[in-house]
């Protein structure tokens, strides 16, 4: 390439960049727009993670070609330019843009050697100048996804370089040249399809260039050679053997196109190219009256517009339509330079010829005349037409120049032309800063397009600001009223304002417009793929009523009976059969979900929740492997397979379970759930100071964390450490003044080590008010009224808490203690329980009853968690909530548990102490 662009010099290039750079400098500053999210954002095919093999599996957006909902845009050169511009800076815009604007200024000097080859050395600057700044480019420019057209630009310019060398001295055939430009169109396809149009470019220029061949000259030598009055000349058949190379080369190109395609065209509704499923003439009408629409454009790039579909070019339906006026023009005037630049010989019929090539070959994948394509008009597939358009312009030009009385006209003109356009060109970029500034200037040009007020209401629903996303919505749904789409958002948004009614209404509403089955007709060959989210948006909304249900899992059936592929679907009702408690129709679901797509990560991570519900850990935490093994970082995965391994009571899965919570906290730092189960963890291996710092870290991001602040407490009073565990307790109570074992244990620190015993009594008597058959906290008032000396009011309180647990063998043990002191007291003299040991035990025996309601605390903590992260579906069209429950706890754990918890028994021997008046 350097070599074919050896006699550019220096200036002409730096010239080039200068231009290129004063037009899009301001790109630099734009985010990631319109198709950018889900070819940028949205695509996994960018992440190292993903093996580089998928780039060649998948479309350009991401999806399996083999799926029916593909785009079948087939360009995995583009996608990996995208993924090295993701391994330097991840989702950094900037360098993404960077890149598209050295492509553009790769692409406009090669373009400048092309126009030396048909222009002389002061037009094909000017082409090049007019091509480097014309405003059309900006959606291929400054749109990252228009990097296909700047890349198959590159490649397709050096394909015909390269063919343009194919002829040797003595009309030779140099077949070197040959294979790189066939090579050359190969790399050209893979960045995007029309690549493969250089071919047809190649033909012309050899047969009226190379040649020299005319119309006329032709058709007299085809008609000697008919007539038996001469031979094929040898040229000829070199150049027939030439071009019979360069098309069986294009043919397998094109039949391995078709094979990744696996022969299926994409599914386009009506909404996104109308005129391609009208009937006749308006089909035929319509496209013509497209070309006039493209070329206006290129003369008058003043009102440009990011999104062409839908009702933005009304259908032209009858013969009598004004517009065919311009569908007539036009092709008179293409008609009458195509006559010119093959009947003619000459310089500038073969300059005209190669200008129109550039044109209208790489158009024709665009026009709708072989196959039908889901837009109406894109600026972006303007960008090679554009250069063919140049070149006539700068032709145009120089003969006008080259008139001495038009000569100043000329350059003025033409300094007017290049400086009106870099304004415009730089004022476009603007546009493209974000995703509401680009469809709100969308709508100063054209306001009759539904998608471009459903599209600024995206970009509102994405800053939170619901109301007046609304609004756009609605104002679709006027301008489009069959848009089941703009029904769906209306619906998504009265949700998000809480409106349920509104919302199901609007989804009912977007549901009658779907199309009805009609026997032995494939359903989604006539709708959008994701308008089916329509029953599972409806189903989701429904299922919050837990007596509807039944309906919501009816939609659920309804979406698959008409597309059984329908991923989303199955993981919805997965969702929704757990919720009803039938945890293995919905491991049916997902087991289905999972034979259309091995390769997702949640749907291996819903799958372990249901075998959670299962009561199999096992094969739960298998699932949670293997989620993890298709992505590292899910986050859910993380965390509740750190919980699964944590409450196996497994020690050997404790290393790997807190290097999953690390994780965890890594990806999440402002989760305190995540700082509360390493805490957990380590006052499960007994490591008491860093116990310590993680529930302080969790309470620092949650200060009412109701768990975190509890089990603190529970930590430094099995450490020693009563007295700071009082004021966590006094934070908790503040918090949640009804917490029965924080009362419990703030009355026990009380009686027992500041000696309180008014302020005991005060917790025990909450508890009381709170759960008058609460045993614990009746057992340890009598205590205080012993220590009270109230002998009768602790005889009374012991007999009505024997009443409430009449099988608690050591109330009985102490009640006879009790009536034992009071018979055998005179006035004032005391006596002591028996200190054999059996009191002291009970007392301990009762306290683990106590310590295992805290140490509950810690699994209600988790089934919370549980709760809320287990209902979350990243793929959901909606969210909804789906209620789990942790396993409950073996018994060999509750042991584990109770020896780990045997430091905290020694307070319980100040009760034993008091009863037996030490």
């Amino acid at each position: 390439l350097l070599e074919k662009m050896a006699d550019i010099s220096l200036k002409e290039a730096a010239l080039i960049v200068g231009v290129v750079a004063a037009c899009y400098w301001n790109s630099l500053f734009c985010g990631f727009v319109f198709d950018d999210v889900s070819a940028i954002l949205d695509n996994k095919d960018l992440h190292p993670t993903t093996p580089l093999r998928n780039l060649f599996q998948n479309d350009f957006w991401g999806t399996p070609m083999s799926e029916e909902r593909s785009h079948k845009s087939y360009r995995p050169l583009t996608v990996l330019t995208f993924r090295l511009n993701y391994l330097f800076s991840e989702l950094n815009a900037v360098s993404y843009h960077f890149l598209n604007l050295v492509f553009h200024v790769v692409v406009c000097i090669v373009f400048l050697k092309v126009c030396k080859l048909f222009l002389d050395n002061r037009s094909s600057i000017v082409a090049c100048l007019l091509f480097a700044v014309h405003p059309i480019h900006t959606e291929a420019v400054t749109g990252v996804v228009g990097r296909a057209e700047l890349l198959s630009s590159i490649f397709f310019l050096a394909a015909f370089l390269s063919y343009t060398k194919s002829k040797g001295p003595d009309n030779t055939i140099v077949w070197t040249p040959i294979a790189v430009t066939v090579f050359l169109v190969a790399v050209a396809t893979l960045c995007k399809e029309q690549g493969i149009t250089v071919v047809g470019i190649c033909c012309v220029y050899e047969v009226f260039i190379a040649q020299g061949y005319t119309l006329p000259a032709l058709l007299d030598t085809a008609v000697q050679i008919l007539r038996g009055k001469g031979s094929i000349p040898f040229s000829m058949l070199q150049t027939l053997l030439k071009l019979i190379v360069l098309m069986f080369s294009t043919l397998l190109l094109v039949v391995v196109r078709v094979q990744v395609i696996q022969s299926q065209l994409p599914v386009f509704t009506r909404f996104d190219n109308p005129a391609a499923v009208s009937p006749s003439p308006a089909r035929q009408l319509t496209f013509n009256y497209l070309l006039p629409v493209n070329a206006w454009l290129l003369l008058n790039p003043s009102e440009l517009c990011c999104d062409w579909t839908m009702g933005t070019i009304p259908l032209v339906e009858s013969l009598l339509d004004v517009r065919n006026v311009a569908t007539l023009t036009f092709f008179c005037f293409l008609g009458s330079l195509m006559v010119f630049s093959l009947r003619y010989p000459g310089d500038s019929s073969k300059t005209v010829l190669m200008a129109l090539c550039l044109i209208v070959l790489p158009f024709i994948p665009a026009s709708n005349l072989f196959f039908p394509v889901g837009f109406v008009v894109a600026e972006r597939v303007l960008y090679v037409p554009s250069m063919g358009f140049c070149i006539l312009v700068a032709h145009g030009w120089k003969k006008l120049s080259n008139k001495s009385v038009l000569r100043k006209i000329s350059w003025v003109c033409l300094a007017a032309v290049l400086f009106t356009h870099a304004l415009k060109t730089l004022h476009r970029n603007w546009d493209w800063e974000s995703e509401y500034t680009l469809f709100m200037s969308a709508l100063k040009v054209n306001k009759n397009n539904a998608k471009l007020w459903n599209n600024v209401g995206h970009a509102l629903e994405n800053e939170k600001n619901f109301e007046r996303a609304l609004q756009f919505f609605i104002q679709a749904t006027q301008v489009q009223p069959d848009d089941i789409g703009a029904h769906m958002n209306v619906g998504r948004t009265y949700k998000n304002l809480n409106k349920t009614k509104e919302a199901e209404e609007s989804y009912m509403i977007a549901k009658s417009l779907m199309p009805q089955i009609i026997p032995g007709k494939k359903y989604a060959a006539r709708v959008a793929p994701n308008h089916l989210n329509v029953y599972i948006n409806l189903a989701n909304l429904i299922r919050a009523n837990e007596s509807r249900l039944e309906e919501a899992d009816q939609l659920y059936r309804q979406a698959i009976s008409m597309r059984p592929d329908f991923k989303q679907a199955y993981i919805s009702r997965g969702e929704l059969l757990l919720k009803m408690n039938k945890p293995l129709k919905a491991k049916e679901a997902y087991l289905r979900a999972l034979e259309l797509d091995r390769t997702n990560a949640d749907l291996w991570y819903n799958l372990a929740i249901v075998y959670i519900e299962l009561k199999d850990p096992t094969e739960a935490l298998k699932n949670f492997n293997r989620a993890l093994e298709l992505n590292p970082t899910h986050k859910l995965a993380l965390f509740n397979s750190a919980l699964l391994m944590q409450e196996s009571g497994d020690a050997r899965l404790r290393p790997e379970a807190k290097q999953r919570l690390l994780h965890y906290v890594k990806e999440e730092p402002q989760d305190s759930n995540g700082y509360f189960n390493l805490g957990m963890l380590a006052m499960d291996d007994k490591k008491d100071t860093e116990a310590e710092a993680w529930m302080k870290k969790a309470i620092r991001l949650q200060p009412n964390f109701r768990s975190a602040l509890f089990n603190l407490a529970l930590l430094y009073s099995q450490t020693g450490k009563e007295l700071m565990a009082l004021p966590v307790l006094e934070d908790l109570l503040r918090y949640y003044p009804d917490h029965t074992k924080g009362l419990i244990l703030k009355g026990d620190i009380l009686m027992n080590q500041k000696k309180d015993i008014v302020g005991a009594k005060k917790c025990f008597e909450k508890i009381l008010e709170l759960d008058p058959n609460n045993v614990q906290g009746k057992h340890n008032l009598c205590v205080v009224y012993f220590e009270e000396k109230d002998l009768i009011k602790a005889e009374k309180c012991l007999v009505e808490t024997l009443a409430l647990a009449p099988h608690e063998e050591y109330i009985q043990r102490h009640l006879n203690i009790v009536r034992s002191k009071i018979a055998s007291l005179g006035a004032m003299e005391q006596s002591s329980l028996p200190s054999d040991g059996t009191a002291a035990t009970e007392a301990k025996k009762k306290s683990f009853q106590n310590l295992k309601e805290a140490k509950s605390e810690k699994t209600t903590t988790q089934s919370t968690v549980d709760n809320k992260e287990h209902s979350k579906n990243k793929k959901a069209t909606e969210k909804s909530s789906v209620d789990k429950e942790t396993p409950k706890k073996s018994t060999k754990e509750i042991k584990d548990i109770e020896k780990k918890r045997v430091a905290a028994l020694k307070r319980l021997e100040e009760i034993e102490r008091i009863l037996n008046g030490e």
